[in-house]
């Protein structure tokens, strides 16, 4: 466990502690954000640091939230992921090292697919986001 993340990490629910720090995985389409479209940003629960962003999410039909691309590359980590008898590429938040889920390349339009655990992540509203800090991500947002 990273020591500058603990009293986050001591705070997670037991769904999120098993998502995030034991690579589990929730039920598909029974999770928090498969179904959410509004205009907002995902951060990583433990960190709170940026991934996603709503311009960037689709119904995959997977039943997870999924993406075509982070709002910024650097702020993921992808890594080989051999469990279950398989070759995933699971992907990681960079500073807290909090598993998010897995990428694939069967997104829409040749792009990427981010398979995302509602356990991993928290959304922002956009009209949120000045009020918690986000209000250099309100650029996504321009028209």
């Amino acid at each position: 466990m990273n020591n500058k993340y603990n009293e986050t990490i001591k705070m997670l629910t037991p769904l999120q502690y098993k998502v995030t720090q034991k690579k589990g995985t929730e039920l598909p389409f029974d999770n928090e954000y498969n179904n959410e479209y509004r205009d907002g940003i995902y951060v990583d629960i433990v960190s709170k640091e940026v991934l996603f962003s709503s311009k960037d999410k689709f119904n995959s039909g997977s039943g997870w939230p999924s993406f075509t691309n982070p709002v910024k590359k650097t702020s993921i980590d992808e890594v080989k992921d051999h469990l279950h008898g398989m070759v995933r590429i699971e992907v990681k938040s960079k500073n807290a090292n909090t598993h998010l889920g897995h990428v694939f390349n069967d997104g829409p339009n040749g792009n990427m697919r981010y398979c995302i655990n509602s356990a991993s992540i928290l959304f922002i509203l956009k009209e949120e986001m000045k009020d918690k800090g986000y209000e250099d991500y309100l650029n996504l947002f321009d028209k």
